[in-house]
């Protein structure tokens, strides 16, 4: 994934317009401060902070390690043997209630211990049993045998789009919904996974609301499929929902940047998604005389539309 590279007033400030940029959270980026702001005379603030930011590959979680296996009673084999306790004494145990088999036993155990000689320790009567491997242990062992260690995967954006439209087909089948599927690479980075189909209403929600869910449910699965990095993002659209919000939203910033360069004072957004905080951004930034900032938290957080100092 490439890395974009922001400038703001703050390392925070930095950081989140890089998040709005990425469209992504936190936990899925990585950050590099290249410069911070200094401090000078009085305290001032110069200069401005600096930060590269790109979404964190991620690496297969290892294996968790098989813990020693326990004795019946719950503690190791050694003090099985021993006969001690947790308290380190050692223990008899006394036959209840099973009569003259209970008395053999325990003759047989007094003998087997006067026999043993110096070594302090029963000889076991019972043969050690074998570790056998079942089928699907087996088969789990050799592909962990074959695959090489520390190499993570990297999921291409065709394999991207494949996976995103087979999870779909899947969620439409399982909800009972008839949709046609088609895709669109935009660019060499993005690609769009659209639904089209009639009554689809639920499946875009409140301002898009429920979308985004499923964009967020076909990102977690091809996070499992491939726990490494990734080419480029896969969006999911709905009717293309997402085009027509975009263009209807970039004419409304652009009013309101223009509102804002005459009067000269700023203005805050409603909240939104990081999708269209985005899209804000990328529209303000093609405009002279303003500038954007994000506020708030998740999942109330606005963008702030502010004239440029002179």
């Amino acid at each position: 994934m490439e890395w974009v590279e922001i400038t703001a007033k703050t390392v925070e400030a930095a950081k989140e317009r890089a998040l709005d940029e990425l469209g992504i959270d936190h936990d899925e980026a990585e950050f590099v401060v290249l410069e911070e702001p200094r401090r000078g005379l009085f305290h001032q603030v110069r200069g401005t902070a600096r930060v590269r930011a790109r979404v964190a590959p991620r690496t297969p979680r290892p294996k968790a390690e098989r813990r020693p296996r326990r004795g019946r009673g719950g503690g190791s084999d050694d003090s099985a043997r021993s006969g001690t306790g947790r308290g380190g004494a050692k223990t008899a145990a006394k036959p209840k209630g099973r009569g003259k088999s209970a008395g053999r036993a325990a003759a047989a155990s007094d003998a087997d211990e006067r026999s043993s000689g110096d070594s302090g320790r029963r000889p076991s009567t019972e043969p050690p049993a074998k570790k056998t491997r079942s089928s699907g242990e087996s088969t789990r062992a050799e592909k962990s045998a074959n695959k090489p260690e520390g190499k993570a995967m990297t999921m291409t954006l065709d394999e991207q789009v494949a996976a995103t439209e087979s999870f779909l087909r899947g969620l439409l089948e399982a909800i009972g919904f008839e949709g046609r599927i088609t895709t669109e690479r935009t660019d060499d980075a993005n690609a769009h996974v659209n639904i089209e189909g009639e009554d689809l209403g639920l499946l875009i929600g409140p301002r898009g609301q429920t979308m985004n869910a499923i964009q967020d449910l076909a990102r977690i699965t091809l996070q499992k499929q491939a726990a490494g990095s990734w080419e480029g993002h896969v969006h999911v659209d709905v009717n293309g929902y997402r085009a027509k919000r975009r263009a209807a939203l970039v004419t409304f910033v652009e009013k309101v940047a223009a509102d804002v360069v005459e009067s000269g004072k700023p203005k805050a957004l409603e909240p939104m998604p990081s999708s269209d905080r985005k899209v804000v951004h990328d529209t303000v930034n093609g405009i002279d005389g303003v500038h954007t900032t994000s506020e708030g938290h998740e999942p109330r957080r606005w963008v702030m539309i502010a004239p440029d100092e002179a």
